[in-house]
């Protein structure tokens, strides 16, 4: 999911640009990892870190927290990103209620995962509480990538040419494309923003989700697939 800003890809976590969101097969480790972070799971295996560490922030957080959009009558957790990380979704509302609700979840399962990465907290419910199935296991990796590398990243990722195809009842699937070109790595041991890295081709992504709708009513993500250098999504 994320570059040398991020992973290009969950087999390529050595090298950490941008956050570029991806799917790959998962290890045990990082489910674990994940669990820990959303407050809970397995619990037999690997020990891996307690909690998913992001860059230690160190300041004042972002004052737009994802809303708990109490009007639809669901609690939901708060996600916060620092004020030097920003998620950008364009498009507005597409003038259909439904379509414009499992946007809504979509994004504050994006925001929930890059808070995962760039905000060190002990927990970060928000992660559990937006994803599910292979997805919950692709994020887990995804995070890991960055802790073991001791990477974060600043700056602002947009999403836009979003997209919702209703498969069939409680299931849909959501598209957009991804710009990463103005995020740069954090070196979390010096706490160094590297701003030297010219945005590439590889730092737009086509993004493919499938979302299932629990018994909450949240628009989970459950499978996420992408690929890098999508003339789609390239300018």
């Amino acid at each position: 999911m994320v570059h040398s800003r991020e992973p290009s890809s969950y087999q390529e976590l050595t090298v950490i640009r941008r956050p570029t969101l991806l799917a790959a097969a998962a290890l045990t480790a990082a489910v674990l990892t994940l669990s820990a972070c959303g407050g809970g799971g397995d619990g037999d295996s690997a020990k891996d870190s307690d909690k998913i560490a992001g860059a230690d922030t160190g300041g004042e957080k972002s004052k737009s927290p994802s809303p708990k959009a109490s009007e639809d009558g669901v609690d939901r957790p708060e996600v916060t990103l620092p004020k030097d990380v920003d998620n950008v979704f364009e498009g507005g509302k597409t003038g259909d209620s439904k379509k414009d609700t499992v946007l809504a979840d979509n994004e504050r399962w994006l925001d929930s995962l890059i808070e995962a990465v760039t905000v060190d907290a002990e927990d970060h419910p928000g992660l559990k509480f937006y994803t599910s199935g292979d997805a919950l296991l692709s994020s887990a990796q995804y995070i890991q990538g960055f802790q073991k590398n001791n990477k974060s990243f600043v700056g602002t990722i947009r999403y836009y040419d979003r997209q919702v195809t209703f498969l069939k009842e409680g299931v849909a699937a959501v598209s957009y494309c991804k710009d990463g070109t103005k995020t740069y790595p954090k070196d979390l041991k010096t706490g160094k923003v590297d701003r030297s890295i010219e945005g590439s081709a590889s730092d737009y992504a086509f993004v493919n989700t499938r979302v299932k709708k629990n018994d909450k009513g949240v628009w989970q993500t459950d499978s996420v697939t992408s690929t890098t250098a999508s003339k789609k999504c390239t300018p």
